[in-house]
């Protein structure tokens, strides 16, 4: 099983190198690659001046778009004076860097038809012809003729004018029906926002979150006209506070007058939902799609959006309707491509470090191990591959770019995956040395190490979620590879290191404790003549030329009291197991030597009839 996901890892890049843009070498990020840098000086269209709240804002709007397209590992932060700098791993497209430079726009804009974020099939089921494909199901449906001269959908409205914005027989066309339903807003492409669309004509986007899609009507209040927004607990009727939180809006004079035409409108399609609705647009994609309440008309310009808020998600949307408040425009000041900031010397370092930590690995899983080392070696060699395989698929796939914290989590990952090779060598070597067999000791070794093996690996894994999620950065790169290498350890250890060491322990080398296996009972300190073989039984046996015990009846170990013996000089060194059994053995020698005769020569000396005389008379 695992040789068939390497050969499809392998496979799927091998392909991709050879139809599309994959290569056999992980991309790299900014501080071992370089990349471009483009320095961005926001300006309000009002000229008002920026607040920070309006920077941090413009930074997610940008991440936003940077982290959708596929770019990884970019870093955007802000300057002294207002300025944004974007740095952008590698050679970015064209496209990218537009996507960067476009300036953010708010505007409400009323829904006109909310769907599913899946594309939509509207491949119509073919009619059965005659009355028999109407009743037998096994009859063959018929062909679809292509039509000839088949033109793209229309795009003209089927009327002269619109009634009001709302107006679905209208903005609706066959154009933007098809463009609705062919829209997958689970695809990370068609969440990066920037594109605004036409203010006077409908426009089909996302949700922020990719989680529905909409056909929106024209642009009806533009962000420019909200005056403030905040975030709190909501007002109670009584004047007392709530417990539900709230974002409450107010527009300028202009906004006002058209925020009451809008509400006043829309609250005459409460009967037809989603059309009492309208959407929050930022940046092309719908922060929020609020319904008007029944029967309220908003006329003094105020709102308050209540919905499942928590404290985060309600200033997050006052946040947002802020910035959207104040247009800005992205003016470069400058482009440039920059140099790796740690660059090929610092990787080359990194990968000379790990190769250091894996010799001396394996140099002591030889000397410790001896021959059972070389199953370290393979796993570890597997376990290698496997790592790099997953890390260049998802340079090709996802756009992930290796950083030098990303391979210091692949350096860090060497110990870790050595510590569970040792754990479950070890638990088989104390199974030896209670005198079971090999085989019996493979098994029962499993059962015992891998319930340590995975606490361990989950505590690792837990900490590489716990440390991506908080941190910032580079840092997640380290987190990121840390994760991914632990969950690999565990894949490996029970698809390889497992099965490989129940196929060696059927083997003569193994199998018989040869010296140099690393498996040899006698050297790891297990008693030749008595073996513990579990349940308080003990077998007595001697050795063979062969290394094979020759085994006598087991010796029932409740039959005897339990008396603490020194044996061969002393304890030390054995496991409880081990001492119990030699006790055993020599109470049980003893037992035998106390009946026999005492003075031995002197009773032979002795003729056999004289006791036999002595007795008749």
């Amino acid at each position: 099983m695992l040789g068939l996901i390497i050969f499809a890892l392998l496979g799927a890049i091998a392909a991709g190198t050879k139809w599309s843009t994959a290569s056999w070498t992980p991309n790299l990020a900014l501080d071992l690659e370089g990349g471009t840098q483009i320095i961005l000086t926001p300006v309000a269209d009002n000229g008002e001046d920026i607040s920070s709240e309006t920077i941090a804002q413009a930074i997610d709007v940008i991440r936003q778009r940077v982290d959708s397209s596929g770019v990884a590992e970019a870093e955007i932060t802000s300057q002294s004076g207002g300025k944004i700098v974007v740095a952008l791993p590698g050679n970015p497209s064209e496209e990218t860097i537009a996507l960067v430079e476009t300036s953010a726009q708010m505007a409400f804009r009323p829904v006109l038809a909310i769907g599913n974020p899946t594309p939509t099939d509207t491949t119509p089921t073919p009619e059965p012809t005659d009355s028999a494909a109407a009743t037998d199901p096994a009859a063959p449906a018929p062909t679809p003729t292509p039509t000839a001269g088949a033109e793209e959908p229309s795009d003209e409205p089927t009327k002269a004018a619109p009634d009001n914005p709302s107006d679905t027989a209208y903005y609706i066309t066959p154009a933007v029906q098809a463009e609705f339903d062919a829209l997958d807003c689970t695809d990370p492409t068609n969440l990066t926002g920037g594109v605004n669309g036409d203010p006077d004509k409908a426009f089909v986007t996302c949700g922020q979150d990719g989680s529905a899609k909409y056909i929106l009507g024209p642009v009806e209040i533009e962000g420019a006209r909200i005056s403030s927004a905040t975030s709190g607990l909501n007002q109670l009727p009584s004047g007392g506070q709530g417990n539900k939180w709230v974002v409450n809006i107010a527009f300028d004079n202009q906004g006002t007058t058209e925020f009451t035409d809008v509400t006043t409108r829309l609250q005459g399609l409460s009967a037809s939902p989603p059309l009492n609705q309208f959407a929050m647009v930022l940046d092309g994609l719908v922060i929020s799609a609020p319904s008007l309440d029944s029967g309220v008309i908003i006329a003094d310009g105020k709102a308050e959006i209540s919905g499942t808020f928590t404290r985060e998600s309600a200033a997050s949307l006052a946040n947002q309707l802020n910035f959207g408040s104040l247009p800005l425009t992205f003016k470069p000041e400058s482009k440039e491509q920059i140099s790796a900031t740690l660059g090929s010397e610092q990787l080359q370092m990194g990968l000379l470090a790990g190769l250091i930590g894996l010799g001396l690995v394996v140099v002591y899983s030889l000397l410790q191990y001896r021959a059972l080392g070389l199953v370290t070696v393979a796993s570890l060699m597997v376990a290698g591959l496997l790592t790099y395989s997953i890390i260049t698929l998802l340079s090709w796939t996802q756009g992930y770019r290796l950083s030098l914290p990303g391979v210091a989590g692949l350096i860090v990952a060497i110990g870790i995956t050595a510590d569970s090779f040792i754990v479950y060598f070890e638990r088989i070597r104390d199974e030896l040395r209670e005198g079971r067999t090999l085989v019996a000791a493979v098994d029962r070794g499993w059962e015992r190490a891998r319930r340590t093996i995975l606490a361990s690996d989950a505590v690792n894994f837990l900490a590489a979620v716990v440390l991506y999620v908080l941190a910032v950065g580079s840092v997640r790169g380290f987190a990121f590879t840390l994760g991914l290498t632990t969950l690999i350890d565990v894949l490996v250890v029970f698809m390889f290191t497992h099965p490989v060491m129940q196929l060696v322990a059927r083997t003569k080398f193994f199998g018989q404790g040869h010296r140099l296996s690393g498996l040899d009972p006698r050297r790891l300190g297990a008693p030749s003549s008595t073996r513990y073989v579990g349940r308080g039984r003990v077998v007595h046996g001697s050795e063979t030329s062969e290394g094979r015990a020759v085994e006598d009846a087991p010796v029932d170990a409740e039959a005897t009291p339990r008396v603490p013996v020194a044996v061969g000089g002393g304890t030390g060194g054995l496991t409880i197991a081990e001492r119990r059994a030699a006790a055993r053995a020599a109470e049980q020698k003893a037992a035998s030597t106390t009946d026999a005769p005492v003075d031995a020569p002197a009773q032979e000396s002795e003729p056999e009839s004289g006791r036999t005389e002595g007795n008749e008379h």
